[in-house]
């Protein structure tokens, strides 16, 4: 029977940015989004779009934020990404208007191929459509795409897509009602 082998591993194909690019995002993750420092969302905003993200107005980002690549995201007016957030973009991650990432919550590109010896990379887009809400420590899985309105309950592993307006809770992720706002 075939084993893993990592030595056999191999992600050149993989190619997010520059060395350079990096090297440079990764200090600047460290010192103005990856602390508890209050530094104000306006800031944040704006060295991010020195990087190449989309942001649109009136976005919140609290502290101790870590993103990966903030050339691969895109946040639309109004959301808000809470303490302790990881986005683990190591593919596009699209956050529409009106979303809310709730403290912990995890946002997660990648993976990889178990059934093979070389254990490849797997990368795929996460799409949090307009109002969606990813609750306190939940995780999206790589490829899943929130549908408007939805919700990720606290704790919870979304590991398909979610219905607009649908209430989804548990690992995995089943939906348990509708959200209706008044």
């Amino acid at each position: 029977m075939k084993q893993v082998n990592l030595n056999k591993y191999n992600n050149d194909w993989y190619n997010p940015g520059s060395a350079s690019k990096k090297l440079i995002w990764y200090f600047t993750n460290m010192f103005l989004f990856k602390t508890m420092l209050p530094i104000p969302s306006n800031i944040k905003t704006k060295v991010l779009k020195l990087f190449g993200t989309k942001v649109g107005v009136g976005v919140v980002i609290k502290p101790n934020v870590s993103i990966k690549y903030p050339w691969l995201l895109e946040i639309g007016d109004y959301s808000w990404i809470g303490e302790d957030v990881w986005i683990d973009n190591l593919a596009r991650v699209t956050i529409g208007k009106n979303c809310v990432l709730s403290q912990g919550a995890f946002l997660l590109c990648g993976s990889h191929d178990y059934s093979l010896e070389t254990f490849d990379l797997l990368v795929k887009e996460i799409v949090l459509k307009d109002g969606s809400w990813v609750g306190a420590k939940a995780t999206v899985c790589p490829g899943v795409k929130l549908g408007t309105h939805s919700v990720l309950a606290v704790g919870s592993i979304a590991t398909k897509d979610l219905e607009n307006y649908g209430i989804y809770q548990g690992n995995p992720a089943v939906k348990k009602r509708e959200r209706v706002i008044k």
